[in-house]
C-alpha cells in the first residue's frame, strides 16, 4: 500500500469533511442549521488556534512545552476584568496594557528567571517546572480574585449581523478577525523581520545560530513574551463565552494541545487548521449527536462529549508519522541519582517501619490519619519511580491508575475478600497500564506525556462517571485483611501502610539493580543505542508501564482505605499533576524521594486546612487556603536550580557535615580547593604528595622525573 504524503492526507481529510457536510445538509436539518453550527465552530476553533499558536512559538524557540499556557490565559482574562470592569478603564486602554505590556513582560520574566535556568536538564524536569508554574498561577489567582460571580461582557455587546438565518454577534466576528490577524502577524514576524529570522534560526540549530552572532536567549525571551500575550488574548476572547472562573479557563488549554499537535509543534498554519477542526467537531457533535440519553453496551455516552478533544488529541498523536515525533538522540542532562545498595535499602526500610510504629503510638488520631494519607500518596508517587525516574517515560495519569485500583478493590472485596481485592487492584491497573503503553512504543517525551494526559481526561469524563463505576456519588473502600489480621484501627493501618511501602520500595530498588533495571536506565539514556544493540524496547516499555500502573493501583486502594470512600472527583486528571510535581521535587529516581514527596503533599494540604481560622483572623486567609497549591508550585519552579530533588540535596548536606566532623572542624576534602603550591617548599618542606602535585601541574612524566633525580644524586 502506497503511503500517503502530507498533501494526500489533507486531501483525504478534506474529502471526508466535504462528505460529512453534504450528509448533514441533506439529512440532518438542512443548510441553515449546518451554517449556524459551522460558524459557531469556527469562532470556537479560532480561540483554540490563538492559544495553540502561543504554545508552538514558545516550544519551537525554547524546547519547553508550556503546560501553564492555559494559566497564562486565565491570568490575562482576570487582569483584563480587573482593569476594564472593576476599575472602569476604557476597553482599548485595558486591552493595550494587558496585551502589549503586562502579558509580554510577564512571559519575558518567566523565561529569564525560570526557564533559562533549565538548560541542560531533562525533559521531565522542564515539564514539571511548567506544571509547578501552573499550580502557582492557580493559587495566585485564587488569592487575588477569590471565587465570586464575575462576568466579562462581550465586545460590542448587543450588536450582531445576519448570516443566512443566523445572527452572528460582533464578538464572534471579532474573534475570527483577530485570529486571522494573529496568523498573518506571526507569518510576517517569522519570515519578514530580523527577529523572526533569528527565532527560526534558533529552532533549526541553536548552536549554529549562536556561532553566527545570534542571541538565542533574547529570541527565547521574545517568544515567551509573544506566547504569554497570545495566551492572554485567547483568555480575554473566550471569557465572555464561559464563566470567569479559574479552573475552566486554565484547563481549556487541553483543547489547544490537540490543535498544537496538528501543527506538530512546528507549523503555525497547520496549528490554525487544527484549531478550526476541533472547534467545528465540538459544535457538530453537541448539536447533531444526541449523546446525553444514549447507551451502548451499558456505557452511557453522556461523558463522551467533553472527552472529544482529548480523543482527537490521542488519535493525532498515534496517526502522525513517528519519525517526526521523536525528540532527538543522546542528551547529557544535569540530573544524576545513585542507586542504593540492598543492604542500605533494608536498613532504611526497617527504620521507616520502626519510626512509623513509634509515631502510631504517640500521635493523635487526627495526625495518624494525615500521616496515613501521606503514606498512601507516597505509594502512588512510588509508581512513577521505575517509570519516570528509571525509564524516562513521562506519565500524567498516575491518579487514573489509582482510581482503577480503588474500583477493583471495591468490586472484588465483597466477594473473595479484601486481600484478593488488593491483588485485583494491582492486576486491573497493570493490565490497563500495559494497554496504555502501546502508544509509548512510538511516542516519547512530551508526546507521551500528552497521550497519557488524554487517557486520563478520557477516563475522568467517560469511564469514572458511569453509574457502575463511581457514578455521581461516592463508594466505600474496604481495608485489606492479611492472614486473618484486620486493620480497622487507624493506628494499625498506619503501620501496615509503612510495611507495604517498605516492601514495595525494596522491590523497586531490587528491580533497578537487576537486568531489567539496567535496561530501563539504558532506555532512558539512549533508546536509539538500545535498539541498535538489539534490546527489546517493546517488552521493556510495556513491562515498566504495567509494573508502574500496578503499584499505583495498590496506592489507590490504600488511599481509599484511609479515606473510607472515594468518588470520581478523587481521581481527576488535575490531581495527577501535583503527584508528578511532588515526585520530582522529592527526587523522582529515588524511593526516598517518593516518600518525601507524598508526605510533603499531604503536609501542604493539612497546613492549609488547619490554619484557615487563624488566617482569617489575620486577614491572610486566601494565602493560607491556597498554600497547598502555592508551596508545591514554588518548590517545583525552583527545580531549575536543583533538578535532583530535595532528598539528593539532604544526602549531600549530610555527607559534607559528616566529613566536616570527622576531619576535626577542617573543611571537607571536596570544598578545600587546590593546594597552594606556591607556598609549599618555602613555609615547610615539600612532602611526597606535594611533589607529585607539582609534577602533575607541570605535566612531567613521573618515570622521567625519577630517572633525572637518580642521575642528579
Amino acid at each position: 500500500m502506497t503511503r500517503l504524503g502530507d498533501r494526500g492526507r489533507w486531501g483525504v481529510g478534506l474529502a471526508l469533511f466535504a462528505g460529512l457536510c453534504g450528509y448533514l445538509i441533506a439529512f440532518q436539518g438542512g443548510f441553515s442549521d449546518w451554517l449556524t453550527f459551522t460558524i459557531l465552530g469556527i469562532t470556537t476553533g479560532a480561540i483554540y488556534a490563538i492559544a495553540a499558536s502561543g504554545l508552538v512559538v514558545t516550544y519551537t524557540t525554547s524546547g519547553i512545552f508550556n503546560f501553564a499556557q492555559g494559566a497564562f490565559g486565565m491570568l490575562g482574562a482576570f487582569a483584563y476584568w480587573q482593569l476594564r470592569f472593576d476599575w472602569g478603564w476604557p476597553a482599548p486602554i485595558a486591552l493595550a496594557v494587558i496585551l502589549l505590556v503586562v502579558a509580554p513582560l510577564f512571559g519575558a520574566v518567566v523565561e529569564r528567571v525560570i526557564m533559562r535556568g533549565l538548560e541542560g536538564v531533562s525533559e521531565i524536569t522542564s515539564t514539571v517546572v511548567t506544571i509547578g508554574l501552573l499550580a502557582m498561577a492557580i493559587g495566585i489567582a485564587n488569592i487575588v480574585w477569590p471565587p465570586a460571580g464575575r462576568r466579562v461582557d462581550q465586545f460590542f455587546a448587543g450588536n450582531s449581523v445576519t448570516v443566512g438565518a443566523l445572527n452572528v454577534t460582533w464578538h464572534r466576528m471579532v474573534i475570527v478577525v483577530v485570529a486571522i490577524a494573529v496568523a498573518v502577524g506571526l507569518r510576517f514576524l517569522l519570515y519578514r523581520t530580523r527577529s523572526g529570522v533569528a527565532m527560526r534560526a534558533v529552532v533549526d540549530d541553536r548552536a549554529l545560530s549562536q556561532l553566527n552572532g545570534g542571541n538565542p536567549g533574547r529570541s527565547a525571551m521574545l517568544s515567551w513574551g509573544i506566547g504569554a500575550s497570545l495566551a492572554a488574548l485567547s483568555g480575554i476572547l473566550i471569557s465572555p463565552l464561559l464563566q470567569l472562573s479559574v479552573l475552566p479557563l486554565t484547563l481549556l488549554i487541553v483543547n489547544a494541545y490537540a490543535a498544537a499537535m496538528f501543527g506538530r509543534l512546528k507549523s503555525l498554519p497547520l496549528t490554525f487548521a487544527g484549531g478550526l477542526i476541533i472547534g467545528i467537531t465540538e459544535n457538530y457533535s453537541s448539536n447533531y449527536l444526541d449523546l446525553n440519553t444514549r447507551t451502548i453496551g451499558g456505557l452511557e455516552l453522556a461523558g463522551l462529549q467533553p472527552a472529544l478533544p482529548v480523543i482527537l488529541l490521542f488519535i493525532i498523536l498515534i496517526a502522525l508519522p513517528s519519525e517526526r515525533l521523536r525528540t532527538g538522540g543522546v542528551q547529557r542532562v544535569r540530573e544524576s541519582a545513585r542507586v542504593p545498595t540492598m543492604r542500605s535499602a533494608v536498613v532504611a526500610a526497617g527504620a521507616l517501619v520502626f519510626v512509623t510504629l513509634v509515631a502510631s503510638r504517640v500521635m493523635s488520631t487526627a495526625n495518624v490519619t494525615r500521616l496515613s494519607l501521606g503514606l498512601a500518596t507516597a505509594v502512588i508517587i512510588l509508581s512513577l519511580v521505575p517509570l519516570v525516574g528509571y525509564g524516562g517515560q513521562i506519565s500524567l495519569a498516575a491518579m487514573t491508575f489509582a482510581g482503577l485500583g480503588a474500583f477493583a478493590m471495591v468490586k472484588v472485596a465483597d466477594g473473595p475478600g479484601p486481600l484478593i481485592g488488593l491483588l485485583a487492584a494491582a492486576g486491573l491497573a497493570a493490565v490497563v497500564g500495559a494497554i496504555v503503553a502501546l502508544p509509548a512504543l512510538r511516542l516519547a517525551g512530551i508526546y507521551l506525556a500528552l497521550a497519557t494526559a488524554a487517557f486520563a481526561v478520557f477516563m475522568e469524563n467517560f469511564i469514572f462517571t458511569q453509574k457502575w463505576f463511581f457514578g455521581a456519588g461516592s463508594i466505600e473502600v474496604p481495608r485489606p485483611e492479611i492472614l486473618g489480621l484486620t486493620f480497622e484501627d487507624d493506628r494499625s493501618f498506619l503501620v501496615l501502610l509503612a510495611v507495604l511501602y517498605a516492601l514495595m520500595g525494596l522491590g523497586v530498588i531490587w528491580l533497578r539493580r537487576g537486568p531489567f533495571g539496567r535496561r530501563l536506565q539504558a532506555m532512558k539514556d539512549s533508546p536509539a543505542a538500545c535498539a541498535t544493540l538489539g534490546l527489546d524496547l517493546t517488552r521493556t516499555k510495556v513491562g515498566v508501564f504495567a509494573f508502574s500502573a500496578g503499584i499505583a493501583g495498590i496506592g489507590g486502594a490504600l488511599f481509599g482505605g484511609v479515606s473510607g470512600s472515594v468518588s470520581s472527583e478523587t481521581f481527576l486528571f488535575a490531581q495527577s499533576l501535583p503527584i508528578l510535581l511532588m515526585g520530582v521535587v522529592g527526587g523522582i529516581a529515588l524511593v526516598s524521594g517518593a516518600l518525601l514527596g507524598g508526605l510533603l503533599l499531604q503536609f501542604f494540604s493539612t497546613l492549609g486546612e488547619n490554619f484557615t481560622l487563624l488566617a482569617s483572623a489575620l486577614f491572610i486567609g486566601p494565602l493560607i487556603t491556597n498554600f497547598a497549591l502555592i508551596a508545591p508550585g514554588l518548590i517545583g519552579i525552583l527545580l531549575s536550580r536543583n533538578p535532583d530533588g530535595l532528598v539528593a540535596d539532604l544526602l549531600t548536606g549530610c555527607k559534607r557535615g559528616t566529613a566536616w566532623v570527622r576531619e576535626g572542624r577542617s573543611r571537607p576534602e571536596e570544598d578545600r580547593g587546590p593546594e597552594p603550591i606556591m607556598t609549599a617548599g618555602f613555609e615547610h618542606p615539600l612532602t611526597a604528595a606535594e611533589l607529585a602535585a607539582v609534577d602533575a601541574a607541570l605535566g612531567l612524566d613521573p618515570e622521567e622525573v625519577a630517572v633525572r633525580g637518580a642521575a642528579r644524586s
